[in-house]
């Protein structure tokens, strides 16, 4: 899959030390990743959560963050759509952002 943009990753690890590695692994597994649907990828994280409009968050460094991303599965394209503290994402829409 090919994740865009993997700048809002780098610029939040510089922010947030204690994810960088967690996130370096997030983004390497994504970008070799071949999901087909929601089903594949849920079957590798179990633990991510399904929203509406094909977005996926993912839990980072156990819960300390959260990464909604948007996939589309035909074109085998990831958009990173939001990266930030638990407390940041329960700011947000997450269905919408």
């Amino acid at each position: 899959m090919r994740v865009i943009a993997k700048k809002i990753l780098r610029e939040f690890w510089e922010k947030h030390s204690d994810c960088e590695q967690q996130l370096k692994s997030w983004y390497q597994e994504a970008d070799k990743g071949t999901w087909k649907s929601l089903n594949e990828l849920k079957s590798e994280y179990p633990s991510a959560s399904v929203l509406e409009d094909n977005r996926v968050c993912f839990n980072i460094k156990g819960n300390n963050y959260r990464l909604i991303v948007k996939i589309n599965f035909n074109y085998q394209m990831i958009w990173i759509r939001f990266i930030g503290t638990h407390a940041e994402y329960d700011k947000i829409d997450a269905n919408k952002i």
